[in-house]
């Protein structure tokens, strides 16, 4: 048996939050009742697509068989980096932690994009093209 525990929310987040606790019970409620359309709206507000998808869900998840978004098209990089720029260029992106507690790095959207834009014209400067598969070992 577990217990189940119940922890009061501090007012300042609360008003903070994106949501009230009726909302999360309207879109909990619609994620079981109606899971295209709750996924579909989820996948259209908080991730720009190059291309729309076909069908949100198919196949059998109990037996492991499925696809999502099918025929959808989208650019991990620009959905992670770019389209933050605008607004929050200056804001940190990343936390990084090396493997001596010392070691630490603070990066924000525009320094990511700037390091990625790098390693990007690296790897074209090594005939690596858009649809390559490309793997590295550290030495």
């Amino acid at each position: 048996m577990f217990e189940i525990s119940y922890h009061p929310v501090p007012d300042a987040v609360r008003q903070r939050a994106h949501l009230d606790n009726d909302d999360y019970l309207r879109l909990y409620q619609q994620s079981i009742k109606q899971p295209e359309i709750f996924w579909a709206e989820q996948a259209k507000a908080f991730l720009d697509w190059s291309k729309p998808w076909t069908s949100v869900q198919q196949g059998d998840l109990l037996s492991g068989s499925g696809s999502w978004f099918k025929g959808g098209q989208l650019n991990v990089s620009f959905n992670c980096i770019d389209r933050h720029l605008a607004k929050r260029g200056e804001q940190i992106a990343l936390i990084w932690e090396g493997d001596n507690p010392s070691e630490s790095a603070h990066i924000t959207y525009k320094k990511l994009h700037h390091n990625v834009c790098r390693l990007a014209n690296v790897l074209k400067s090594r005939g690596v093209k858009k649809g390559d598969r490309y793997a590295s070992t550290c030495r």
